[in-house]
Order: structure tokens, then sequence, then C-alpha cells
């Protein structure tokens, strides 16, 4: 990895994927909507979705995240919710949605080359996202965005020790790194609670499981923005922040 700016501020900018870069949730609400219809014909249930994210959450730890652990879950909840008497069309038509979610073109969001660019004129960039790896090796390939990351790190989870360990391997203190992302979850607490800062990038739709986080320290080392178009001037204010911190303090923090 590149040198990195000699001062106490930010050294390293990470940036999530799905629906930071690029559009993703709306797809799979597209796809969970047409779930529900197959099952209408089966089932007279209000609470359809909920049961769905009920064994996907449950088989999270066992397929991990993306459209092919959402698919076995969409499966098995179908056989259950219908007491095995969905058609077998019927469930080839839960897997062709999923195919359809694995070959949707990838769709930048709106500024998001121009403020990656900006921002990896200044700071080494990295890609940090969780999710199917080929699926999201691919997503990558067609955004035309990967040469602007040093290091794309497509990982099982995005918690604590996970950023810890990538921080290990970068050669980064955690309070000189700063993640992007649209979920408090999975992209902003985990980097605070280590000593990191963080700059959330609210998306229209949110998946259930990552909803609901709570930032209970912290939270002056994050910002909120609209939109990536903000990211920069974002990004300057907390390095302006980090190098005023005095070090101990920093490595209090952390």
């Amino acid at each position: 990895m590149a040198s990195t700016p000699s001062h106490d501020g930010i050294a390293l900018v990470g940036f999530d994927a799905d629906d930071t870069l690029w559009r993703s949730q709306e797809y799979f609400d597209a796809a969970q909507a047409q779930f529900e219809q197959i099952l209408s014909a089966y089932v007279d249930l209000d609470d359809v979705l909920q049961r769905l994210y009920d064994y996907e959450a449950r088989n999270i730890a066992i397929f991990g995240y993306g459209v092919k652990g959402m698919a076995l879950s969409m499966v098995e909840a179908a056989v259950e919710i219908t007491q095995g008497r969905i058609s077998a069309t019927d469930i080839h038509r839960i897997v062709a949605l999923a195919k359809t979610l694995l070959q949707h073109p990838v769709a930048l969001l709106d500024g998001v080359h121009a403020a990656v660019t900006a921002v990896a004129a200044r700071y080494p960039v990295v890609l940090i996202t969780k999710g199917d790896l080929f699926h999201q090796e691919a997503k990558v390939r067609q955004s035309g965005l990967a040469e602007l990351f040093r290091r794309i790190e497509v990982v099982s989870e995005k918690d604590p020790p996970t950023y810890a360990r990538l921080l290990e391997e970068f050669g980064i203190p955690a309070h000189r790194f700063l993640m992007v992302g649209n979920s408090l979850r999975s992209d902003i607490a985990p980097v605070l609670a280590l000593g990191g800062y963080g700059v959330h990038v609210p998306y229209h739709t949110t998946w259930q499981h990552e909803a609901g986080a709570r930032i209970d320290a912290g939270r002056e080392r994050m910002r909120t923005v609209a939109s990536l178009m903000e990211l920069p001037d974002a990004i300057a204010s907390l390095d302006a922040q980090a190098r005023a911190t005095p070090l101990s303090t920093q490595e209090t923090a952390a």
C-alpha cells in the first residue's frame, strides 16, 4: 500500500459497496415482493416477508450474506410456509428470481465516481464489502471503480474483529481510519467502537437486518451526509478533527 500522510489525521478511507456506491436493496425488495406474490397462491398470510426474514436471519451463519443465501432461505421458507404444497414450477420461479438478482446491471448512485475520485486523490482508499464473493467481484468489475481502490476486501461479516484484522493487515491504527457506508450496523458502529471515524450515507431503503443499530459511543467522530457528493467536505472536517485530537486521546479511544 502506498505511503500515507505523516500527520495524525485520516490515513485510509474505506468504502462500503452495496447501496453506498451502487443500487442494490431495491432489487432485493422487488424479488421479495415477487416471492410474496408466488406464495399468495397457497396461503393468505400478512407476515410472509417477516417469516422469510426470520429464515434469512437464522441462515446467515450457514449461508452467509448475498443473493444465494437469500434464495436458499426463500426455498426453505416457501416449503415450510406452504406445508410442502408449493409446486416444482414455483420453486423454479423462486430460483429464477435469484438468477435475475445476480445478473442485474450495476447502477452507480449519483455523484459516486466523482466523489470516490476526489477522495482517492487525497487518501488511499479501499473497498470493504460483504456478500457472495463471485457476485461482489463481478459488481466491482462492472462498476468502473476498481482502479480507484488500493485493495478490495469481500468479508463474511463487518464487525469490530473483522475491521481490527483488516486494519492490522493494512498497517493503519484505528484512529487514522475512516469508513463510508449506508449501514450504521455494518459500516459505522464497528469502526467507531474501535476508535475510528465514519461517514454515514443513508439509503432510501434498508434491509431489516441492517436497521436499528445504535451509536452508543463515538458519535462525535461521525458525520451524516445526504449523498456522496457531500463526502469530500465531510472527510475534510473529520480529518481536521482527527489532527486536532491529541494522540494520547486517539489511542485511548482505540
